[in-house]
């Protein structure tokens, strides 16, 4: 890992990956699961739990007083009121029940309501995102930059569907209709914490999404404006993390985005 990586980072990289060859072995399992709804669902809750529990262990061994707040057991405060570790042990739970090698462990850390570094770590293919803050964003030891395109009929932009029980399903398809037809295409790839992390590697041109959780978005959001591109909630505010909605593109394309999301209102 570069030497730009703090000491705290390091912590991080470390858990994430001691998580990774947990979630990596159990990956290597799911193909083979039966086709049971019920039996899927616990395995994949399994390794959930498992993993996030790892995380739990290997970052309060090294930081003891900061606080927890994880996807599977909510907030554990901590004897340190101004640190939280912001965790999500598998995002992307749909493609790994499905053996799609598309689904990462989310780490950030806030310090007195400010996220200060995040990683976004992909055990199946070994991509390791990371940034903090005043310090860039990373793929490894590769500085990204968010995309430099302009014009909306040249960008790809990535985005969340609301699925079974979830989500706003009208909202999005007046969102969908709004956007679809200005740009060069539509992505849904089923992981947002990927799909931030590509906004930032340029991969994406922006990605737009609502009913998120903070886990979900919240090493994403640094990663993004580390990358030199703009990160806000749905209406161009600075409430992500309380209202789980998120626009991220870079500083032209941003704006055009959430003209786009005001016009589906």
């Amino acid at each position: 890992m570069t030497a730009a990586a703090s000491a705290v980072m390091r912590v991080m990289i470390d858990a994430a990956r001691k998580a990774g060859r947990g979630l990596a072995r159990d990956f290597g399992e799911v193909g083979e699961l039966q086709v049971s709804r019920k039996g899927a669902a616990d395995f994949v809750s399994a390794a959930d739990l498992k993993a996030e529990q790892t995380l739990m262990e290997e970052l309060l061994k090294a930081r003891p007083g900061y606080g927890f707040l994880g996807e599977e057991r909510g907030l554990v405060e901590g004897t340190d009121k101004t640190h939280v570790w912001i965790v999500d042990p598998l995002d992307g739970t749909t493609n790994f029940l499905h053996a799609m090698p598309h689904f990462a462990i989310n780490i950030a850390l806030q310090r007195e309501g400010q996220i200060v570094a995040g990683l976004t770590f992909n055990p199946a293919n070994g991509d390791l995102f990371w940034s903090e803050r005043g310090k860039g964003a990373f793929l490894n030891d590769r500085r990204l930059r968010v995309a430099a395109r302009t014009r909306l009929d040249e960008a790809v932009f990535a985005t969340g569907i609301p699925f079974l029980g979830h989500g706003q399903h009208a909202r999005f398809l007046k969102e969908l209709h709004q956007i679809s037809q200005r740009v060069a295409g539509v992505r849904r790839f089923g992981a947002a914490a990927l799909d931030l992390a590509w906004v930032a590697a340029g991969r994406f041109d922006g990605f737009w999404e609502r009913d998120l959780k903070p886990w979900d978005m919240a090493a994403g959001l640094l990663m993004v404006r580390e990358a030199g591109g703009v990160a806000t909630d749905a209406e161009g505010g600075d409430t992500a993390l309380e209202t789980g909605s998120i626009c991220a593109a870079n500083s032209t394309l941003h704006p055009l985005l959430l003209e786009r999301l005001a016009a589906a209102a």
